[in-house]
């Protein structure tokens, strides 16, 4: 009876229309008109007997009275059985194929290829299902466990419902077990004797070991009442309930684990390790060293008055130079097309061409010097630039800079036209800088800081480095003011090295520390090292590779990793990775100057014994 034909929709559509369709007719059907309300329901529950197998049609909204076939269905259907009262589940199966061989095949189609041949799409399937179990995506079943789970009826309770005291419970500290002193019958050593029974009742009740004098009786029946029974009951009870009730809460660290995690020096290779050559020559102690930017040649200056000029390769000297002084400082030029070395002797500074190497060089950089035009007028300078004379033109010097006091130490800028000399003076004349293509040199600062031990040249930005005693101080030279002064917590600087990239230095001190300065980072050291023994001579940067070392008096060069990363958020790794040895000790002093090899990860070192080592 399908008079409605609006079809296979929700019939919730209807609800707030008159009609609840359309017949075949295209005429509306109209709802049945209900005017019952609850109590008329409830009266006709109550009456109509046949109320309970009423139901409504959704289609017309009509009443329908099911019949007892369609009741029966209903109820076979919620059992689960068949809808058909005549169908037998259960009668017997026709065994069409038999389990006995026949000559004549039911069906004699031939078997298709997909039935003998393993199917692609079930391969793919698994392979999937396995990637999925191996990668964890799919968990296999687990074991079902038999077991019977009890629970804990009171472990989701809310935990603020449990009173403090029951949680933070502390047990009662146990009572100390009584000892022999205690027995009514104790063995004679554990009596006192009169002496020492006058010195218990002399001393004060809280000082006493015992607080009784053990006493002797024959048997047990003899045993009077204690008389402090009461007393200590009492105590007791009072030590329990005053006891303070605080937990502390003890950390187990292990101290293994309180010391940073650094990597092995043999990951962090390569670096200096064993010594390979020994520039002998040398009759007093070799102060100081300079290489020649290609590696090729080194340069030392000694108190035995003479410059060498050594080949790295094979430790052969070249050429000695007499200065008629003690040495304390010399300096290759670092620019590659000028042939130069910057010696401090006394009271000048000599600019010496030492005529190694590739003659282009070296006759290219005479010509460079000789080309200089005096200006027209005079200027006032703080120092004198003298040419050198015929005789020590054929040693190789070719300017002498004459200043007022003794230099203690020459620099050069990374450009190579610049260069900077330390005087021994306690005025605003300490530092100077010199101009070699002008002759021109100048006195930066206005008055006195401190004594001045080393100055730097910034290797890429113009910044100026002026290591006092107990600061260094960071001058812009464009803008001709201090920019950074860093702190170096030591008593004494004695040397300075900046890192190739600029943005870290590190300072040698007299009281055995080596400051590792982060400029980014503070104006305090990042790392103090405190690795050698004696004082701290000389401090050096690898160009390339990420090494610096340090030298000392104690006769020993130690060697360490500092890697400097381009994370700025990530903090330099410092390392130390090798203590090379050689130097004997002369006059209480060790090694006084290192230097890195500019393109190996080769160290020299030149020290008081009159040597120069080279490790590789």
């Amino acid at each position: 009876d399908i008079r409605n034909t609006v079809g296979n929709i929700p019939m919730e559509w209807y609800q707030d229309f008159p009609h609840i369709g359309y017949d075949l007719e295209g005429k509306k059907i109209y709802k049945p008109i209900r005017t019952k309300d609850e109590l008329d329901m409830f009266l006709e529950k109550m009456e109509n007997p046949d109320y309970w197998r009423t139901v409504q049609d959704k289609m017309t909204g009509a009443d329908i009275k099911l019949t007892d076939e369609q009741v029966d269905l209903v109820h076979r259907l919620q059992k689960g059985q068949f809808g058909d009262v005549h169908f037998n589940p259960y009668e017997p199966a026709i065994d069409f194929f038999t389990h006995e061989v026949m000559i004549h095949p039911v069906t004699n189609r031939p078997a298709d290829k997909r039935s003998f041949i393993p199917s692609l799409i079930e391969k793919e399937k698994v392979s999937k299902l396995v990637h999925a179990i191996k990668m964890g995506w799919i968990k296999p079943r687990k074991p079902k466990d038999d077991t019977p789970t009890y629970y804990d009826l009171w472990a989701h309770e809310d935990p603020n419902s449990i009173l403090g005291r029951h949680k933070m419970h502390v047990p009662a500290p146990k009572m100390k077990l009584p000892g022999h002193e205690e027995s009514y019958n104790p063995p004679p050593e554990y009596l006192l004797s009169e002496e020492e029974k006058l010195a218990w009742e002399q001393q004060e009740p809280a000082e006493r070991k015992l607080n009784f004098v053990p006493q002797q009786y024959q048997c047990l029946r003899a045993v009077p009442a204690y008389s402090r029974f009461i007393h200590e009951r009492f105590e007791r009870c009072l030590d329990l309930y005053l006891c303070p009730r605080q937990r502390k809460m003890r950390v187990n660290v292990d101290p293994e684990d309180l010391i940073p995690k650094l990597p092995k020096p043999r990951d962090l290779q390569p670096f200096p390790t064993t010594q390979a050559l020994i520039y002998r020559g040398h009759t007093s102690l070799v102060r100081c060293l300079s290489i020649s930017p290609s590696g090729q040649w080194l340069v030392s200056g000694s108190d035995d008055c003479t410059v060498r000029f050594w080949e790295v390769c094979t430790a052969r000297c070249m050429k000695t130079l007499p200065v008629g002084g003690v040495v304390k400082s010399v300096a290759w030029n670092p620019n590659p097309t000028v042939c130069l070395v910057a010696v401090c002797v006394e009271q000048s500074v000599l600019l010496v061409n030492p005529c190694l190497g590739d003659k282009l060089l070296y006759g290219a950089t005479d010509q460079l010097l000789e080309s200089y035009v005096a200006p027209e007028e005079e200027r006032v300078q703080p120092v004198q630039w003298v040419m050198a004379t015929a005789e020590q033109h054929s040693k190789g010097v070719r300017l002498v800079v004459q200043h007022s006091k003794a230099v203690k130490q020459v620099t050069w800028h990374g450009k190579g036209d610049y260069f900077a000399s330390v005087v021994s003076d306690n005025s605003n004349m300490q530092v100077l800088i010199h101009q070699t293509s002008k002759r021109w040199s100048q006195n930066p600062f206005r008055k006195s800081k401190g004594l001045v031990q080393c100055v730097l040249f910034h290797p890429i930005r113009p910044y100026f480095f002026v290591a006092t005693q107990r600061f260094v101080r960071v001058y812009n030279l464009l803008k001709q003011e201090l920019t950074k002064k860093l702190m170096t917590n030591c008593k004494w600087v004695s040397s300075m090295a900046i890192h190739p990239g600029g943005d870290n230095i590190i300072c040698g001190s007299y009281d055995s520390k080596l400051a590792w300065f982060d400029l980014d980072l503070s104006t305090r050291p990042y790392q103090l090292l405190r690795h050698h023994k004696k004082a701290l001579r000389s401090v050096a940067f690898h160009r390339h590779y990420p090494l610096f070392a340090s030298g000392s008096d104690d006769g020993t060069v130690i060697v360490c990793h500092g890697m400097v990363y381009n994370d700025l958020l990530q903090n330099p790794l410092l390392v130390p990775v090798k203590v090379l040895k050689g130097h004997a000790i002369t006059l209480d002093l060790g090694v006084l100057d290192v230097l890195f090899h500019p393109t190996q990860p080769w160290i020299f070192s030149s020290g008081a014994d009159g040597t120069v080592r080279l490790y590789t």
